[in-house]
C-alpha cells in the first residue's frame, strides 16, 4: 500500500513539474505593448510602420496606374493607407519635437 501511495505521489508531483515548464509556450503571449518601449525602439518601429505603408501606397499607385487595381478599389485602399503614412510621421515628428512643443499649435504654425 505505501508503494502505491509513494508512485501516485511522483506520478503528481511529474504532471505538476511537466505542466509548470510547459506553461509559458500553452499560454496566449501579451499583447505588445510599446508604451514604455525606449525612444530609440519606438523611433525605430514607427521607421517601419512608415517605410512599410510607403512602400504599400507605391505598390498601390503602380498597380491602380496599369490597370491591375481599380479605380474602386483605389478609393476604398488609398485614404487608410495615406492616414496610416501620416500617423506615422506624425509620431515621429513628436518624437523629434522638443518636449511641450508638439502640444503647442502657434509652434506647429510658426514654422
Amino acid at each position: 500500500m505505501t508503494t502505491a501511495i509513494a508512485l501516485a505521489l511522483a506520478g503528481a508531483l511529474a504532471v505538476a513539474c511537466v505542466i509548470w515548464v510547459a506553461r509559458p509556450f500553452v499560454r496566449e503571449p501579451e499583447p505588445a505593448d510599446d508604451t514604455f518601449a525606449a525612444p530609440e525602439e519606438r523611433r525605430v518601429l514607427l521607421l517601419d510602420e512608415r517605410d512599410r505603408v510607403l512602400a504599400a501606397l507605391k505598390q498601390l499607385e503602380f498597380d491602380h496606374r496599369t490597370g491591375t487595381v481599380s479605380d474602386e478599389d483605389y478609393r476604398a485602399t488609398v485614404g487608410s493607407l495615406r492616414r496610416q503614412a501620416a500617423d506615422a510621421i506624425r509620431a515621429l515628428d513628436a518624437l523629434d519635437a522638443p518636449p511641450g512643443h508638439a502640444d503647442r499649435p502657434e509652434a506647429v504654425n510658426a514654422g
